[in-house]
């Protein structure tokens, strides 16, 4: 993950791991994705394209070719505990970036 600008580092909480209400943009690695979060008690947040201190374009999220591995290994639901470890963390799309 490369961070863009020095507000965007004060800022980020990384996989939900740091409870700092402070932190206004979510990094996801798995998707390799930047969010805002949505404050209703659960893990959502909008998936944002550009930061918004410096305005440099962020990385494509990952998403939709994670749910297409997936499907393609034949599993369904996203949620069951048939998930290769590495789909769990940054590793599927690392390995075959």
């Amino acid at each position: 993950m490369n961070i863009c600008c020095n507000m965007m580092s004060n800022f980020i909480c990384i996989d939900k791991n740091n409870a700092d209400p402070d932190n206004i943009i979510i990094y996801s690695s798995k998707f390799d994705e930047y969010g805002i979060p949505i404050n209703d008690g659960g893990t959502s947040y909008i998936v944002i394209s550009y930061c918004p201190w410096c305005g440099k374009k962020l990385p494509d999220s990952k998403r939709n070719k994670w749910f297409e591995d997936i499907e393609k290994m034949g599993i369904d639901d996203p949620f069951c505990d048939n998930i290769p470890d590495e789909y769990k963390t940054d590793l599927w799309w690392k390995n075959n970036d």
